[in-house]
C-alpha cells in the first residue's frame, strides 16, 4: 500500500496527518507552537519553531501510524495564509513572522490609502494591514535596513517558507491560492504584478515563482528521517485546502472553516467576480492546467473568542463547556458582544475598531457571557455570507462548516438559525490537511476524485427560529457593530 504525509501548519500549531491508500486517516500528531504578542499587541511566530515542528510532527506521524516508511508515495502541505516572513539565502529567518492577525503595518495602509481602488482591482482584495503586500513592506522598513549588500531577500507566506527549507536545493514556490492573498498577485494575468510590488515597494525578484497548486514543488526527506525523498505535489492555503477537502468544487458552493478566525468562501468557477460588497476575490487553486476562483470573506475572531474567554476572562475552562452554557443562558438577557479585538475585517474593514461588549443588564453572567460569544461568530459569518449572495445574486440553500467550533451543535444551529441556511458540519476533522493530501494523492495518481468525496459525512442543521425573532436578533447585532465603529478610545 501507498500512503500519503498530509501537513497543516495552522496558526496554533502543525498537524501531520497519514492516509492509506484509500483516504482514511490512519494517525494524527499535533505539535503547538508559542503565540508571541508583545505590549504593542503585535503577533509573532518564530520561523525556526515552525520548521522544527513539521519535522517533529512528521516524525511522531508516521512513528505513530507504523507504516513502512518506504511505502510513502507523497507529501501535501495547507498553511496559515497570510502570516509573512523574510530569509536570507541560507534559509535564515530575519525576523520573527508576522501573523496575520497582527496590524502593526497599518501606516503602510494609510500611506497607500489613495491608491486603495487599484489595489482592489487587480488583487481582488480591499487594501488591510491583515495581507502580506502591507506586512512584507514594513519588514523591508524594519529588519532589511542595515543588512549586508550581498544578502538575497526572500519573502513569502508559511507555504514557500517550509518549501525553502524542506527542499535540499532550496525550492522558492509558492502556489497560486497563497499568492492570490498576498495582494502583489494580478488575478487575471496569474503573475505578480509590477505596479503592485512597485507601491507597496517589495522587489519583484524577492518573491517565490508562483505556480499551480498541483505542481511537482520539490521533493524531501524530512531532515533525513525517511531513507529517501518524497515529493511534495501539493500546497494549498489552509482555507483552500478545507474547500478542497469539502467537496466544493463546482461554482456556488459555500464553506466555512471555523479555526482561530474564520474564512468563509463561496466557488465562483473559472470567471473573475469583483466584488462590491466587501468580500475578497481569491483563486481557489489551479489544479489541472484551470484556475477557479473565489469570493471569501475573512473574520478575525471566532475560535479566538472562545480562547478570550478561557485565558484572558477565565469565564470558562474548556471550549466544550460554552454549548451547555450558552443553552442555560436567560432568554431575555440582549446581551451582545462584538469582538473587534484587533478591528473588524470582511465585510467591514475597519482596522481601527474596538471591541464592544453592550446589552448587559443584571441577568447577565458567566452563560449569557458565553452565548453572546457563540453568537458573535455566528453573527459574524451571516454578515458575510449575506454580502456573498449580493455579489453573487444566487441565494444561498447550503454551508458546509469545519474546524474545531463546527462541533459545537448550539452554534451551528445558530448559524443555520441566523444565515436561514441549512449548515451541513463535516464529521471529518482537520479538512485542510485532508485536502493537501487529498490533492496530493490525486497529483500521484494514487486516489480517484469519485472515490474520495462520496464518503463524506455530515451532521445536517435546518432553521428552526422563526422569522421575527432572527430579524430582531441580526438587528441589534447590526446596531451594536454601528456603536463598535462610532467607538473613540480616549486615552490613545
Amino acid at each position: 500500500m501507498q500512503y500519503i504525509i498530509g501537513i497543516d501548519q495552522s496558526t496554533q500549531g502543525t498537524k501531520a496527518m497519514i492516509f492509506d491508500g484509500e483516504g482514511n486517516v490512519l494517525y494524527r500528531a499535533d505539535v503547538p507552537h508559542r503565540q508571541i504578542v508583545n505590549e504593542l499587541g503585535w503577533v509573532s511566530h518564530d520561523p525556526e519553531e515552525i520548521y522544527r515542528n513539521v519535522i517533529r510532527a512528521v516524525k511522531m506521524a508516521v512513528e505513530g501510524a507504523k507504516i513502512p516508511a518506504g511505502q510513502i508515495a507523497a507529501a501535501g502541505i495547507s498553511n496559515q495564509r497570510e502570516t509573512t516572513l523574510l530569509w536570507d539565502q541560507e534559509g535564515r529567518p530575519l525576523h520573527p513572522a508576522i501573523v496575520w492577525q497582527c496590524s502593526r503595518a497599518e501606516g503602510i495602509v494609510r500611506r497607500l490609502k489613495e491608491s486603495a481602488e487599484l489595489v482592489y482591482e487587480r488583487s481582488g482584495i480591499p487594501l488591510s494591514p491583515y495581507f502580506p503586500g502591507a506586512k512584507m513592506a514594513w519588514l523591508l522598513e524594519h529588519a532589511a535596513a542595515g543588512l549586508p549588500a550581498d544578502t538575497r531577500l526572500h519573502f513569502g507566506t508559511v507555504d514557500s517558507w517550509l518549501l525553502y527549507r524542506l527542499t535540499k536545493n532550496h525550492v522558492y514556490k509558492t502556489d497560486y491560492s497563497n499568492a492570490s492573498r498576498t495582494q502583489l498577485f494580478n488575478l487575471r494575468t496569474l503573475t505578480w504584478d509590477p505596479e503592485l510590488c512597485r507601491l507597496f515597494g517589495i522587489p519583484m525578484e524577492a518573491l517565490p515563482e508562483a505556480v499551480p497548486s498541483d505542481s511537482r514543488f520539490g521533493t524531501t526527506d524530512f531532515e533525513g528521517f525517511l531513507d529517501h525523498e518524497v515529493p511534495i505535489l501539493a500546497m494549498l492555503g489552509d482555507s483552500h485546502g478545507a474547500l478542497f477537502g469539502q467537496g466544493c468544487h463546482k461554482s456556488g458552493m459555500v464553506k466555512a472553516t471555523y479555526g482561530t478566525g474564520s474564512s468563509v468562501m463561496m466557488n465562483i468557477g473559472e470567471t473573475f467576480v469583483h466584488s462590491e460588497n466587501g468580500l475578497a476575490t481569491s483563486l481557489a487553486w489551479g489544479i489541472g492546467g484551470r484556475v477557479d476562483y473565489v469570493l471569501e470573506g475573512n473574520i478575525n475572531y471566532t475560535g479566538a473568542v472562545i480562547t478570550w474567554l478561557k485565558e484572558d476572562i477565565g469565564v470558562i475552562n474548556s471550549p466544550g463547556e460554552t454549548e451547555s452554557l450558552a443553552r442555560q443562558a436567560n432568554p431575555a438577557d440582549g446581551c451582545v458582544l462584538v469582538p473587534a479585538f484587533t478591528g473588524l475585517s470582511a465585510p467591514y474593514w475597519k482596522d481601527d475598531v474596538k471591541a464592544l461588549l453592550c446589552g448587559m443588564g443584571r441577568t447577565t453572567g458567566r452563560a449569557e457571557l458565553a452565548r453572546a460569544a457563540l453568537d458573535s461568530i455566528a453573527f459574524q459569518v451571516t454578515d458575510v455570507l449575506k454580502a456573498m449572495e449580493q455579489d453573487s445574486g444566487c441565494g444561498l440553500q447550503e454551508l458546509r462548516t469545519d474546524g474545531g467550533p463546527a462541533k459545537n451543535a448550539y452554534l451551528m444551529q445558530m448559524q443555520s438559525d441566523l444565515a436561514g441556511v441549512r449548515v451541513s458540519a463535516a464529521e471529518r476533522e482537520e479538512l485542510s490537511a485532508m485536502g493537501a493530501a487529498y490533492l496530493a494523492g490525486l497529483t500521484a495518481g494514487i486516489y480517484r476524485r469519485e472515490d474520495l468525496f462520496a464518503r463524506m459525512e455530515y451532521r445536517r442543521y435546518q432553521p428552526e427560529m422563526e422569522e421575527r425573532r432572527r430579524e430582531a436578533k441580526y438587528a441589534a447585532w447590526k446596531k451594536a457593530v454601528a456603536m463598535a465603529c462610532q467607538w473613540c478610545f480616549p486615552f490613545s
